[in-house]
């Protein structure tokens, strides 16, 4: 078991620290930065890695929206979160620089539109992906030397590695024929108007799927930069095995029976055996690349072969993943996140 979060697992130095960082720039600190601010598109995704490690509670002193639906995991794993400044979800430069950090951590992704001009007033940026596994390695390595803690980042990149190698194992003598033929939809309603998308390839979506023993039935789509919207008559012409929905906002279990209760959807294959999925989520949904993407990889892989996970215990995974990650011992996790669970968990 990975040794609480409660502690620095290593002595900290005031020494001078360089770090690599996704873009392959080196930035040199002349001594561990103590006033770090996340900001920026997708911070959910970074934020919940950064409170992977004890000591983001007492180094993040600013910080964007981290709710994606209705309620905030920040608060629940850090005890200082009612002193931190809460950030704009579009703050500038001007903005960041207020809060007087030594540090901001950005996605790659936002490195022009933001990073430039943070950069140009003399604030130091480290930039991190978190989007695919080979990236959580990498990024996690990072903050271990950021946070003077690389023990702890190597604790969990062995978390999430163990994991990752036993879906692998699984289903690793599966032959494509004997793979199920999965459809994994995001699922979105506006003014009573359902849409349905898929996601790209390389996304951490279908790498969950292919990883997990399945088959993408939308593998032959001609995508654009991210989730392709997809009708009716497409999904009943791919005829999926089974069937998994995403919802990000909205509530995931109304949205399921509605498309139980749909009777072009009852026409279904899937619907009709009963493989109509509801994706798990709890304060943000498990396929997203944020840490719970291990616990979506191990959920859908054991759905789409559940004869390879006869022994699983996913209640059991659950827990373990929030107390050896987060340190919420069982009646944190009773309060906070069982409350909060939702989709097809046993």
């Amino acid at each position: 078991m990975i040794p609480p979060t409660s502690a620095p697992a290593e002595k900290p130095t005031t020494s001078g620290i360089t770090v690599t960082d996704a873009l392959g720039r080196k930035v040199t600190f002349a001594k561990p930065p103590q006033r770090i601010v996340l900001v920026g598109k997708a911070l959910i995704m970074i934020a919940d890695a950064i409170y992977l490690f004890p000591e983001a509670s007492a180094r993040v002193v600013a910080l964007g929206k981290t709710i994606q639906n209705q309620v905030d995991f920040i608060p629940v794993v850090d005890p200082n979160y009612a002193n931190k400044i809460l950030l704009e979800g579009n703050a500038g430069a001007e903005q960041i620089a207020a809060a007087r950090p030594d540090l901001v951590l950005l996605k790659s992704s936002v490195a022009e539109s933001l990073g430039k001009p943070v950069e140009a007033l003399g604030i130091p940026v480290v930039y991190i992906d978190f989007e695919t596994p080979e990236q959580y390695w990498r990024d996690l390595a990072t903050l271990g030397q950021l946070f003077q803690n690389e023990a702890r980042a190597k604790q969990l990149i062995a978390f999430f590695q163990q994991r990752v190698d036993r879906v692998a194992k699984a289903v690793a003598d599966l032959k494509d024929d004997q793979k199920p033929r999965v459809l994994l939809l995001y699922y979105s309603e506006q003014s009573g108007a359902v849409a349905f998308n898929v996601p790209p390839l390389q996304w951490m979506q279908s790498m969950l799927v292919q990883t997990g023993g399945g088959w993408p039935v939308w593998k032959d789509v001609q995508f654009g930069q991210g989730w392709t919207k997809v009708t009716l008559e497409q999904i009943a012409t791919w005829d999926a095995d089974q069937i998994y929905i995403i919802v990000y906002s909205g509530n995931l279990n109304d949205a399921i029976k509605k498309l139980k209760a749909d009777p072009q959807w009852q026409a279904l294959r899937a619907v009709k055996q009963g493989k109509l999925y509801g994706f798990p989520a709890d304060y943000y949904s498990w396929d997203q690349p944020d840490p719970r993407w291990i616990l979506g990889l191990t959920w859908v892989a054991a759905k789409m072969n559940p004869d390879r996970f006869k022994d699983l215990d996913m209640q059991k995974e659950i827990q373990t993943f929030y107390k050896d990650l987060y340190n919420l011992d069982d009646a944190a996790y009773k309060k906070n996140i069982q409350p909060n669970l939702v989709g097809d968990l046993p």
